[in-house]
């Protein structure tokens, strides 16, 4: 009966990690897939090499916590194993019916946290560490958008021009026996520097997902001792692997819908944020939602830009007739529209490249010595269009809390019923 329930274990810690590998390749690679920097293959191959360097260094860190520390090692059965892979499933399930992106660690952790709860086990004081950094990641993320929108972003965005190119800047060769990497030789410096950052962050924001993800999927196996840690990181990067060429490539085709809206730029700065939070957690050990973070620097960055049409002591000060502070958009993070600056080409937003709805790749970001200062900017130039619905938002921000605590309670009364 053992052998079967960690058969069972094993497959659906297989089903979480494959559906872990769809969801973050799309969100990693997207940018890169959009703009035709690499092709949805090379990005699957990319993103497992990242993924399987960030589980195999500080992954373990997270699985280690995971597995033995949250609650004792002795807890994690075969039984409890199914379970809190069960709950982590559905998760994945009902966020999935929703189209809101899953905490998994979150989510993960309520399910262990339940089997402690039942079981008497609960490492307490570690769990106030977890809480906290769910508290605190989100918040770092949101602030640091904020000040990148409000005092870097317009001079980036008059710095780097990102465009689409024609054929992809790296590719895998398989005219040959073995398969090699091919780099496309006819682009122009500027675009291999800006492809080039592009691909850099993608495989980083992989190395991060990895290493924070990889316990989610096999953590409560190497808790009971079915498999040990080496194997158990192999098992979870196949499972993603197998997501990332698999049903990530609609994920890649679309480049999902809560991103294509963002400037390209803009991506790319809240996947570096939103990574390098979660590679900081993980390498402590902690395990943390890459989603949170990465959306909460959404918000802080639409903000930050938005922000720039009032000083500080303007945003401090109530205004008279009651108006509203800045408004979260998503035109606030593209450079001004063309009535107030003819010859400033708009940032081409993730969607844009996507479809080749490109401004055309000679026309030039404005200047660094014409970005215009704090205070100088119209609200109106910067309110084009909301990035977020705010029913939507609030939608997501509850299954946020909502998904955790269903695992558990539901984990709670399901242990508390098998112990």
């Amino acid at each position: 009966m053992a052998e079967l329930l960690i058969l069972v274990g094993v497959i659906v810690a297989v089903f979480v990690g494959f559906n872990i590998g769809g969801s973050s390749t799309g969100v990693a690679f997207g940018p890169a897939v959009g703009s035709r920097i690499v092709r949805k293959v090379t990005a699957g191959a990319l993103f497992t090499v990242f993924a399987f360097l960030g589980a195999w260094t500080i992954g373990r860190n997270v699985i280690t916590t995971m597995s033995s520390q949250i609650v004792d090692a002795a807890a994690f059965t075969p039984a409890a194993s199914v379970g809190v892979l069960f709950f982590t499933g559905l998760a994945l399930l009902i966020s999935n019916l929703y189209g809101v992106p899953a905490s998994t660690s979150m989510t993960a952790v309520g399910a262990i946290v339940g089997l402690g709860l039942a079981t008497g086990t609960l490492n307490a004081a570690l769990m106030f560490t977890i809480l906290s950094a769910w508290i605190v990641a989100p918040l770092i993320a949101l602030s640091t958008g904020a000040l990148i929108g409000r005092y870097l972003y317009p001079y980036l965005d008059a710095t780097f021009a990102f465009g689409r190119l024609t054929n992809p800047l790296i590719a895998i060769d398989t005219r040959k026996t073995i398969p090699r990497l091919s780099v496309n030789e006819n682009v122009s410096p500027r675009d291999i520097g800006g492809s080039a950052l592009v691909v850099v962050i993608a495989c980083y924001m992989g190395f991060s997902a990895g290493a924070s993800n990889a316990a989610n999927a096999v953590a409560p196996l190497v808790g009971n001792g079915a498999i040990d840690p080496s194997p158990a990181i192999l098992l979870a990067v196949g499972a993603i692997s197998l997501g990332g060429f698999t049903i990530a490539r609609r994920t890649l085709a679309t480049v999902g819908d809560d991103i294509t809206d963002l400037p390209i730029l803009a991506a790319l700065i809240v996947s570096t944020v939103g990574a390098t939070i979660i590679t900081v957690l993980s390498w402590l050990g902690i395990p943390a939602s890459l989603a949170v973070s990465t959306t909460s620097c959404i918000i802080g960055l639409g903000w930050g830009r938005a922000s720039r049409a009032r000083t500080l002591a303007e945003i401090a000060t109530p205004s008279p007739g009651g108006e509203s502070g800045p408004v979260l958009t998503t035109g606030a993070l593209k450079a001004p529209p063309a009535e107030s600056a003819p010859d400033v080409a708009a940032s081409p937003t993730v969607g844009d490249l996507a479809e080749g709805e490109t401004p055309d790749p000679d026309t030039q970001q404005a200047s660094l010595n014409r970005v215009p200062r704090v205070g100088e900017e119209e609200p109106e130039e910067l309110s084009a269009e909301s990035l977020f619905d705010p029913a939507a938002t609030a939608r997501i921000v509850a299954l946020w809390v909502i998904t955790p605590t269903i695992s558990v309670v539901g984990a709670y009364l399901l242990f508390s019923l098998l112990i």
